[in-house]
């Protein structure tokens, strides 16, 4: 099962993303995804099901993520937790999963 809706969602338009912008996502995803996904270059998830962020677009196009955290994530998994974002917030987690992708 996808873990995105396909509902169109208008997000900021993307730019160069500052050093406070990068901090704000990498914090929101370490409140709400490190727990089961590895949210730094070079680490491993520790879900079995919880892709790695570093690797996240190889797999998923950066607007379904966008979609997806602003209509909340649905999965096929059980444990993983509701999270829907503001427009701020999503900016600021995609930038910083674009920053670390390898």
């Amino acid at each position: 099962m996808r873990w995105w809706l396909a509902v169109p969602v208008v997000v900021a338009a993307a730019g160069p993303v500052s050093a406070d912008e990068l901090a704000f996502g990498r914090a929101l995803v370490a409140d709400n995804c490190a727990r089961c996904h590895a949210i730094d270059a070079g680490d491993a998830s520790a879900h079995d099901e919880a892709p790695a962020f570093s690797t996240l677009l190889r797999d998923y196009p950066v607007d379904a993520l966008e979609e997806a955290f602003a209509e909340r994530i649905v999965t096929g998994h059980p444990d993983m937790p509701e999270f829907t974002a503001t427009p701020e917030q999503i900016g600021a987690i995609i930038g910083y999963i674009e920053s670390i992708q390898r």
